[in-house]
């Protein structure tokens, strides 16, 4: 199922929502912009989001462009680990309502 051709596919969307593709990129560009957060930084917090959400396209891309720009390894492992620590505490926080009646 997950195949990075799979993402040539894209451009069907554009032939079927052109209005609403052409949006989403516009956005796309403007949300990875240089502004106040650095690319860099950025590009770390999509690979823990990415992880987060589980998509392997996201991972894959926001990896290959976080070490285009410089991103080290400890760099990214940290982003890792950031979206661990996120998920498990989401997983106690929300634990909290299985302990009913304790």
């Amino acid at each position: 199922m997950y195949d990075m051709k799979n993402l040539d596919k894209m451009k069907n969307l554009e032939a079927h929502a052109p209005e609403a593709t052409k949006a989403f990129w516009a956005f796309d560009k403007a949300a990875w912009a240089e502004g106040a957060i650095p690319k860099k930084y950025k590009e770390l917090m999509a690979i823990a989001v990415a992880l987060t959400i589980q998509c392997p396209y996201c991972i894959d891309l926001h990896v290959d462009r976080a070490k285009k720009i410089g991103a080290s390894d400890p760099e990214i492992a940290e982003a890792v680990l950031a979206a661990a620590a996120l998920c498990a505490g989401g997983t106690i926080s929300h634990g909290t309502h299985a302990m009913k009646g304790t």
